[in-house]
């Protein structure tokens, strides 16, 4: 596309009331990005030249979200004149005065468009000498949609908006699909004669037609056969029809890459994860932001990973995790709990009941179960316990736990951070460390056990764990009398 002169020009303004939402219309997200991120990441797909988007409500909160995803991005405001022909004569008239390439107008709200339909558009557009080419659909329910106007020959002679339309044009099942190339100097000139005489007091784009075609100009409407890349989104319920149905391109395009998804209906990827080919994913799992799945990989049943790298061969099932790094052949979970700044090495293994939080766990490193290991570095081949806690906090500041490599923590240890634990030590279970081990040494904190007899029929009677308690003593004497 880099030899054709593009402008894209992207419809931002809108209040979106029907969302009902105190978070602009166009910023509310679907495969994890926001529906106006989705058409500027389809709009840099064409190359252009300049990419423009029309702001007014909530201008500053829509303008620094659309920057922030794509800086190179023009913001022009749209003043207090209504309608969609209005925002487009103002983002013209920020465009270079010898700008005299194709103008592509998008809108914010519209998510599933893509690069491949909008470069066959611009194609057919230009080789057919063009003033103005839209897309269109046909709908068997085309309520509340602009219809196309063609005469008997089949030649578009203009779009009509329902609220404008008469008894015969809203039987039209052709519609407007809301997406344009225009020749800009063209387009200047008719919207320039376009005023606000309609039923919504707006100055509309789709008018340009009928000022374009009067003037001799070239329009043409293509129709598509994939309604979805016109469908807007304009109160919540489109918003989920439309996330649901870019979720179901997304895994068919994994799918058809060579990953097995056992079940999609229950799997949500997000429109920026990477999934390499022979990777499996099973039912109710869901992978979000910037994840990278490797070859080899089994993630689920229900399991959530967000931002997340995972090596070749790794086993995740039944998990959460945020911002985190796994090895290959990693081994997660049941019901672990992994959170920002784990990094497990390869081999390793987070088993049922873990969490983990800022811990760097070395190659061949466990912690199989009911463990919390936070601010920690844990060197190779080493083992924690069951019931382990790295005590991290002391009410003011987090420390650090370093534990070596081939270190073998006992069961039920508490290691008060800062301490260090040296390569090749042991700690016996239930053991406190306060102090740093050194390499071969056996950590213990071992009080000696103190049993009072009678305690329970004196503290404790009439419970079924006294009455247990006197069985067996009367047992007892039984067998003590008999010998």
């Amino acid at each position: 596309m880099s030899d054709r002169h593009i402008a894209v020009v992207i419809l931002a303004a809108g209040q979106g009331t029907r969302m009902k939402s105190s978070l602009p219309k166009v910023l509310h997200r679907i495969g994890g990005r926001s529906l106006i991120a989705h058409v500027l990441d389809t709009a840099a797909g064409l190359s252009p030249q300049r990419v423009l988007a029309v702001v007014r409500h909530d201008r500053d909160r829509v303008a620094e979200a659309i920057l922030d995803h794509a800086p190179d991005t023009v913001i022009v405001d749209q003043d207090a004149i209504p309608g969609t022909g209005r925002a487009v004569e103002q983002a013209l008239a920020a465009l270079p005065d010898d700008f005299e390439g194709s103008v592509v107008v998008l809108s914010g709200d519209v998510p599933l468009i893509d690069t491949a339909t909008l470069d066959r558009l611009v194609r057919g557009h230009l080789e057919g000498g063009r003033a103005m080419t839209m897309l269109s659909a046909i709908f068997d329910n085309p309520t509340g949609l602009g219809r196309i106007l063609r005469d008997a020959g089949g030649s578009v002679t203009g779009i009509v908006e329902e609220k404008d339309a008469s008894e015969s044009q809203r039987r039209i099942t052709e519609i407007n699909g809301g997406i344009y190339v225009f020749a800009r100097r063209a387009l200047e000139s008719a919207l320039a004669q376009i005023d606000t005489n309609n039923a919504q007091g707006e100055k509309y784009l789709t008018d340009a037609a009928a000022r374009i075609l009067s003037g001799g100009g070239a329009v043409e409407a293509v129709a598509t056969d994939d309604p979805w890349i016109i469908a807007g989104v304009n109160d919540r319920a489109q918003l989920s029809d439309a996330g649901r149905e870019l979720n179901r391109r997304i895994v068919r395009d994994h799918q058809r890459n060579g990953v097995t998804i056992q079940d999609p209906a229950t799997t949500w990827i997000d429109a920026d994860v990477s999934i390499e080919a022979d990777a499996e994913i099973l039912p109710g799992t869901f992978l979000h932001g910037a994840t990278t799945i490797s070859t080899g990989a089994v993630i689920g049943p229900d399991t959530t990973l967000v931002d997340c790298e995972v090596g070749e061969g790794a086993r995740i099932r039944r998990s959460e995790a945020t911002l985190a790094v796994f090895g290959p052949a990693v081994s997660v979970g049941p019901f672990s709990y992994i959170r920002p700044g784990t990094e497990l090495g390869a081999g390793g293994k987070l088993g049922a009941f873990v969490e983990t939080k800022n811990a760097r766990i070395g190659d061949g490193s466990k912690v199989p179960h009911l463990s919390y290991v936070g601010d920690a570095v844990i060197g190779d081949d080493s083992n924690v316990g069951a019931g382990t806690i790295f005590a991290n906090y002391d009410g003011v500041q987090k420390h650090q736990s370093v534990v070596g490599d081939g270190v073998r923590i006992g069961s039920k240890n508490v290691l008060i951070a800062p301490v260090t634990i040296e390569d090749g030590t042991y700690t016996a279970a239930g053991t406190v460390v306060r102090k740093n081990v050194p390499s071969g040494s056996l950590a213990l904190s071992v009080a000696p056990q103190r049993n009072i007899e009678g305690w329970v029929a004196e503290h404790r009677p009439g419970t079924s764990t006294a009455r247990a308690a006197e069985l067996a003593q009367e047992s007892k004497r039984a067998k003590d009398s008999g010998k």
